[in-house]
C-alpha cells in the first residue's frame, strides 16, 4: 500500500473515532456534564468582556426591527392569537378554584386608580379636547336633556296624581314639542341649540372634574372591586362573551401589526434600544444576564429541557453522526493532515 493510501485509511479511522466520541458527549447522562461544563465556561469567558464591546448600538436595533418585523407579522401569532383568546375564555369560564383577588393583588390596583384620579393635568387635557368636537357636545347635550327630561316625567308622574294637573301638564308639552319643531326648522333657533349643546358639554365637564376631585370616586371604585375580588374569575366571563373576547383580541393584534409597520413606531424602538445599550454597555455579559434575572444553573437547565429530545431525534438514522462526518471529513481529508499521517510526515 502506497504511503497516500496508508495516510487516508489513518485519516478515515481517527475521523470515525472523533465522530463516536462527539456522539458520546451529547449522549446520556455525559451531556448534562457537556453542558455544564461549556455554559460555566462562557459565563467566565463572558465575565471578561462588557457588553458594548460585542454589541453597537446600531446592531442591537437592527436585531430588535427583525424581531418586530418578522415575529410580530408572522404566520404563528396571526394564527394562534384567536386560539390564546378562545382558550384563556374557556379556562375563565370554567375556574371556580381562584379568585380575582388571587390573580391581581390590591395595593398595585389601588395605588393605579389613585394615580388616575390625581392626574388633574391630563383630565382637564381631555375635557377640554372634548369640547372641540361638535358631536361629543351634541351627545352631551343630549345625556343633560335625558337627565331633565327624566326629572319632569317622573314629576309628572307625580303632578298627575293630582285632580286638574294632568290635563294642565298635557297642555305644557304640547306647546314644549311646537317649539321644538319650530327651533328645529329655524336657523337662528339651531345656531342657539348647538350653543347650548357646548354649554352643556362645559357644564357635563365641569360636573366630571368636580365629581373626581371631591366625590369619593376612589373608595367607590375600590368597593366596586372589592366586590369582585372575592370571587371566583369565571365570574367575569358575565361581562363579555367568548365571541366578544376574540373579536376584542383580534382587534388589539390589528392595531398592533399596523402600528409596527409606521415609521414613527420604529423611531421609539430605536430610541428605546440607545437608551437600553447606554445604560448596560458597560456592563459585562454576565453581568447582564444576572440583571436579566438568569443565572447559569438557568441556562443548563433550560438546555437540558430541550436539548436531550433534539439529540436523540438527531441521532435516528445516523443523521447526527453524518452532520458531524461532513464537517470534520474536509480536515482529516486535507492535505496538512494527510501529510502529517504519512510513514514518511
Amino acid at each position: 500500500m502506497i504511503e497516500g493510501e496508508v495516510a487516508r485509511v489513518l485519516a478515515d479511522r481517527l475521523l470515525d473515532v472523533q465522530v463516536q466520541w462527539l456522539l458520546d458527549e451529547v449522549s446520556g447522562d455525559r451531556f448534562a456534564e457537556v453542558v455544564a461544563r461549556d455554559v460555566a465556561a462562557v459565563l467566565d469567558i463572558a465575565g471578561t468582556v462588557n457588553a458594548g464591546e460585542v454589541v453597537e448600538a446600531e446592531q442591537l436595533e437592527q436585531t430588535v426591527a427583525v424581531l418586530v418585523d418578522k415575529v410580530g407579522g408572522s404566520a404563528v401569532l396571526a394564527d394562534t392569537v384567536g386560539l390564546f383568546a378562545d382558550a384563556i375564555y374557556d379556562s375563565i369560564a370554567a375556574n371556580e378554584d381562584h379568585t380575582l383577588g388571587e390573580l391581581v393583588e390590591r395595593e398595585p390596583v389601588e395605588a393605579l386608580l389613585q394615580k388616575i384620579v390625581d392626574m388633574h393635568h391630563t383630565q382637564e387635557r381631555v375635557l377640554e379636547r372634548l369640547t372641540d368636537s361638535p358631536l361629543v357636545a351634541t351627545v352631551a347635550s343630549k345625556f343633560v336633556d335625558k337627565l331633565v327630561g327624566d326629572f319632569v316625567e317622573v314629576n309628572r308622574q307625580r303632578a298627575e296624581k293630582i285632580p286638574g294637573m294632568g290635563t294642565l301638564m298635557s297642555i305644557g308639552q304640547s306647546a314644549a314639542d311646537r317649539a321644538r319643531k319650530v327651533a328645529e326648522s329655524n336657523t337662528i333657533l339651531g345656531d342657539i341649540a348647538g350653543k347650548g349643546a357646548m354649554y352643556a358639554l362645559k357644564r357635563t365637564n365641569s360636573a366630571i372634574r368636580e365629581m373626581l376631585r371631591d366625590a369619593p370616586v376612589h373608595d367607590a371604585t375600590m368597593e366596586f372591586w372589592d366586590l369582585h375580588a372575592d370571587e371566583p374569575i369565571s365570574g367575569l366571563r358575565e361581562y363579555l362573551t367568548k365571541k366578544d373576547l376574540g373579536e376584542l383580541v383580534l382587534l388589539c393584534y390589528r392595531i398592533a401589526v399596523t402600528t409596527r409597520e409606521k415609521e414613527y413606531f420604529g423611531l421609539l424602538v430605536a430610541e428605546c434600544v440607545q437608551v437600553f445599550h447606554e445604560k448596560y454597555r458597560d456592563h459585562t455579559l454576565a453581568a447582564l444576564l444576572a440583571e436579566l434575572g438568569l443565572t447559569g444553573e438557568d441556562i443548563v437547565a433550560e438546555i437540558l429541557h430541550y436539548g436531550p429530545a433534539v439529540v436523540e431525534a438527531a441521532k435516528r438514522d445516523g443523521v447526527l453522526a453524518g452532520l458531524i462526518r461532513e464537517r470534520l471529513e474536509p480536515f482529516y481529508h486535507s492535505e496538512a493532515v494527510l501529510k502529517l499521517l504519512s510513514p514518511t510526515g
